[in-house]
């Protein structure tokens, strides 16, 4: 099918939005409430299930051509938007807000798209991470060794992206436990490629507590037309109650002065103190 999106590239749209992050951070959720929405259009071919494409970060020496090959046909569009409704396509990628190059190639190619960040307290999006590499068996050392090997993992990957712009970096991508939950440079690169206006940050954890009233939020920001959530459950959930309560605790300190400079930079309090 790849093949017939390939052909007929040509005819086919920009996404209207990317959901970039942050990962483990409630993008699955995300992702599945605006899926939800009757003016959201899926990713081609529908059967595939595709959530991410992975091409602002790894995939960008694919092309324009591979990266519109997945989404639907402008034609498509204007039947369903036939009864005057703005209707979107977009993708969700969470390592796009890590990555360094990801915003301005972003904003290079697609200067109108909506950008959504859904962020998550970090001490608990790094263990879940963890679990998720874990169960993958893509991380060999234990939490409490993976948190004490990841300056050394990370030294140099990401002047290295940034140097080789076709390279990838395991350590980068998946290692990067506590370093992915440092918010604020990654926001302020986003902030700065796309414009402030362009972005909005909900938090997971206020998303749970209240999806309809984020999803409201979201939607206003898409030019969407309200839409009420008919399964606002948590997807895709990796549980962080066995994390040792003192391991707990070092992390929280730690990252304490990285979440006052995402307070900062957002101009409000956050949830996780």
């Amino acid at each position: 099918m790849r093949e017939v999106g390939l052909a007929t590239s040509l005819w086919r749209i920009d996404p209207d939005f990317l959901l970039i992050g942050a990962k483990r951070g409630g993008t699955t959720s995300l992702a599945r409430y605006l899926a939800e929405h009757p003016d959201v259009l899926d990713l081609f071919p529908r059967a595939e299930k595709i959530k991410g494409l992975y091409y602002f970060d790894e995939q960008y020496g694919r092309g324009r051509r591979w990266y519109r090959s997945h989404f639907p046909t402008a034609a498509r569009r204007a039947w369903r938007a036939r009864s005057g409704r703005r209707v979107v396509a977009g993708e969700s990628t969470p390592y796009y807000l890590y990555h360094p190059l990801a915003p301005m190639r972003a904003a290079a190619d697609l200067p109108d798209a909506r950008i959504l960040v859904v962020l998550r307290n970090p001490v608990e999006r790094a263990f879940s991470h963890w679990k998720e590499r874990r169960s993958n068996d893509g991380d060999p050392l234990d939490f409490a060794a993976a948190i004490e090997a990841e300056s050394d993992r990370l030294a140099g990957e990401e002047a290295r992206l940034v140097a080789d712009p076709g390279a990838t970096s395991v350590a980068h991508r998946h290692w990067s436990y506590l370093d992915q939950g440092r918010y604020a440079p990654a926001l302020e690169r986003w902030f700065r490629a796309v414009g402030r206006e362009r972005v909005l940050v909900e938090i997971s954890e206020e998303m749970y507590a209240t999806p309809q009233a984020t999803f409201d939020r979201v939607t206003e920001h898409l030019g969407l037309a309200g839409h009420r959530l008919s399964d606002p459950g948590v997807h895709n959930a990796e549980p962080s109650s066995d994390l040792d309560p003192v391991l707990r605790a070092e992390l929280v300190a730690r990252l304490a002065p990285d979440i006052r400079a995402t307070e900062t930079l957002l101009g409000r309090s956050l949830p996780w103190g």
